[in-house]
């Protein structure tokens, strides 16, 4: 059986600079710190993190008073940030650069007058955060279907923002569809949606190219990680996304001659070799990665933790 590792897979930038916030955290100023909603999505992520002295919550009441408080790399609404500053908590902000961009964006929009189309699934961490960062008039749509549903009239100046984890197949029919609908329409280019975003769904896509079996490596909650696996099933490979190496069912992989495994960008490396060495176990195996471009996006750390260590 061959074993093909898409590339890039896992972790991207904005959970990379998250954990490292939570670490640096720690070791700043000790455990516990507590952390508003999971800093990442991945049971693996947080287990580890929560050994070290972090602790989740998922509302700013289970934080004692004076305790130190990360918001997640999700994004938080201003009603939770001025929550914590009534309360008087020291915070950090572990919002990814790319989410916060996308809230700029947002009240740019607003700022000049237009009624703003949020693309993005109700619900998600992500958009309740933008949601709550954006005044003025937003409506949420998924689909295609909710853009023809909107209670706006077709010669009303509109612009979109997406959700930065969403499929860039997904999106482009949506603004396809408030293009149709439209007659002034504005909004960024599908490209603007997380390069990790993007990376990960052109890899899969590559992968399925050459695969009989995807493997996911991901957490259910994670919208990332879930597109990656729609992705396989979408062009007819049988593709299934996993926590980790125990919910692999040997069943899924018998007949493959080749398996291709990717990641989300919250799983880590370390998760992504278990399932490898799980998968070899099954069969005599040959493990290789798929050709693809190496990411080298960084993004910097708050001021008052540069100089921690990582814990």
């Amino acid at each position: 059986m061959k074993i093909i590792l898409a590339q890039p897979r896992g972790f991207c930038a904005g959970v990379v600079r998250a954990i490292d916030i939570v670490e640096r955290a720690l070791a700043k100023h000790g455990a516990p710190v507590y952390v508003r909603h999971e800093i990442v999505h991945n049971r693996h992520v947080v287990e580890s993190l929560k050994a070290k002295g972090a602790r989740f919550v998922e509302t700013l009441e289970d934080v004692p008073a004076g305790a130190v408080t990360i918001f997640s790399a999700h994004g938080v609404s201003r009603e939770v940030e001025d929550e914590a500053k009534l309360r008087a908590l020291p915070t950090i902000d572990a919002t990814c650069p790319l989410v916060t961009k996308v809230h700029n964006q947002g009240r740019g929009y607003i700022a000049r007058g237009r009624v703003l189309v949020f693309i993005g699934h109700d619900g998600h961490p992500e958009v309740e955060g933008t949601l709550g960062q954006i005044d003025g008039e937003v409506h949420l749509v998924e689909d295609e279907d909710d853009v023809e549903n909107l209670p706006i009239a077709v010669d009303t100046p509109i612009a979109y923002i997406t959700q930065t984890t969403l499929s860039v197949d997904d999106t482009r029919g949506v603004i396809a569809a408030l293009v149709r609908r439209f007659s002034d329409v504005v909004g960024p280019d599908v490209r603007d949606i997380c390069y990790a975003t993007q990376n990960r769904q052109t890899a899969v896509r590559e992968l399925c190219q050459v695969a009989d079996v995807i493997i996911v490596v991901g957490a259910r909650n994670s919208s990332n990680s879930n597109r990656l696996r729609e992705i396989g099933d979408e062009v007819g490979i049988p593709s299934y996304l996993v926590a980790d190496s125990s919910e692999i069912d040997p069943e899924w992989v018998r007949n493959a001659a080749v398996v291709g495994v990717t990641a989300g960008a919250s799983a880590p490396e370390v998760v992504v070799e278990d399932v490898v060495r799980a998968l070899s176990a099954l069969a005599p195996s040959e493990v290789s990665v798929l050709d693809g471009p190496a990411e080298t996006v960084s993004f910097r750390l708050p001021a008052e933790l540069r100089n921690e260590p990582v814990g």
